[in-house]
């Protein structure tokens, strides 16, 4: 038995299936020359590769571009490559990951000059302005300092013979100039995109230090460049950047902050140290006697440092062995060793309590001697003299002789 459905809702469903049928085999936009695209390997044979660039049909490059001296190819089928197209004859779909892996001659310059084609040079030597650039064993082109990427302290002897991708900027009769910095910035953009979507808060990367300054340090992560503050360098307090960064050092940090609307990421070196507030009961146990270094003084304490990130306080009421102490510069100065003794430990809120040890050692002296004196007081009848004498070590003693 047919179902009965209204005319509008036939109407309705017939265009849903029309829009779906369109938006599924609507026909790609057509390649543009030099345009970089993300295809697939479906076939390897011993002159092309063929790719599946997601239309009618299949692209092809040539097999020499990605394969070694002894002829062994880079990829497999199934694995993903970029390339760009070059416009061919009819419906071909000719690409190429770069020129100059083969002979180049100079129209072939033009064609990828004029599709936006990187092309592959080896750097020859360095020349007024900048480097000669060899495309192909022969043809010669030129790459000012300024448009090799180099930071200031890389060492330009060190990439000649090195051999880059560039992108041509001029190419005339008997000039042609190239870039590399502009493809750098098209890889860093490519990169930044791509850790865009794998990035989180909390995860450890490795990062270059870029530059340097008074509040931290900026680090490249590889395409994205990010802020190490000063606050975050270390457990303990860092009063220059310089002391524990150089420039082009690598470092693993803690991603602490993402901001992708305002494009602020920020890193953390310490947290991605060993916390020394977990070993701290161990290494400074209650009661136990240390030296230490004065590093500031309050009007309420002195902060002595123990050890990497750990600062403990000896309170003001804990310096003047009895006597009232107006500011502990009375008693301390900064950077002084001084002998402590450890009077608390909380490491939930990282804080270590602290006394004198000159002071402590006259007060546990005291006790002990208070104690003997109890214990002798309750196991003998006899006078023992006043607690003055045994603290003199001089129990019944007088200043006559009876």
């Amino acid at each position: 038995m047919t179902e009965y459905r209204p005319d509008d809702q036939q109407e309705e469903e017939t265009e849903d299936f029309a829009q779906l049928f369109e938006s599924t085999f609507k026909e790609p936009e057509r390649l543009r020359p030099g345009q970089m695209i993300e295809a697939m390997v479906v076939k390897i044979t011993p002159e092309w590769i063929f790719l599946d660039v997601g239309r009618k049909g299949e692209g092809y490059l040539d097999r020499k571009e990605l394969a070694d001296a002894e002829g062994n190819v880079s990829v497999q089928e199934g694995d993903r490559i970029h390339a760009y197209y070059l416009p061919g004859k009819g419906q071909e779909m000719h690409f190429t990951t770069r020129i100059g892996a083969g002979p180049v001659g100079h129209s072939q310059m033009m064609n990828a000059f004029k599709a936006g084609v990187p092309v592959e040079g080896a750097i020859a030597k360095e020349i007024k302005g900048g480097f000669e650039v060899r495309i192909s064993g022969s043809l010669r082109a030129f790459c000012p300092f300024s448009q090799m990427g180099l930071r200031r302290e890389d060492d330009r002897a060190a990439v000649i013979g090195q051999t880059f991708t560039f992108k041509i900027t001029e190419c005339g009769e008997r000039n042609i100039v190239l870039s590399r910095k502009a493809m750098v910035e098209l890889e860093r953009k490519s990169q930044a995109a791509a850790l865009r979507e794998s990035l989180q808060e909390g995860m450890r990367v490795q990062g270059r230090v870029t530059s340097i300054q008074k509040f931290g340090a900026f680090l490249d992560i590889g395409g994205i460049e990010g802020l190490l503050p000063v606050s975050e360098l270390a457990w303990s307090r860092v009063e220059k950047v310089e002391d524990k960064l150089a420039v082009g050092q690598t470092v693993e940090v803690v991603i602490k902050r993402i901001d992708w609307e305002n494009n602020k990421i920020s890193f953390s070196l310490k947290d991605a140290l060993p916390d020394p507030w977990e070993r701290a009961p161990e290494l400074w146990p209650v009661g136990s006697y240390h030296f230490g270094t004065v590093s500031r003084l309050a009007p309420f304490g002195a902060f002595v440092t123990m050890g990497e990130g750990i600062d403990g306080l000896i309170h003001i009421s804990k310096l003047g062995a009895g006597r009232r102490v107006g500011h502990p510069r009375e008693v301390l100065k900064e950077g002084q060793s001084v002998e402590v003794r450890v009077e608390g430990v909380d490491t939930a809120a990282k804080k270590l309590s602290l006394s004198l040890a000159a002071v402590s050692r006259a007060q546990e002296e005291e006790a002990e001697a208070l104690e003997v004196y109890r214990q002798r007081a309750e196991s003998s009848s006899g006078g023992l003299g006043t607690l003055g004498d045994l603290l003199k070590g001089q129990p019944g003693s007088s200043d006559k002789d009876s």
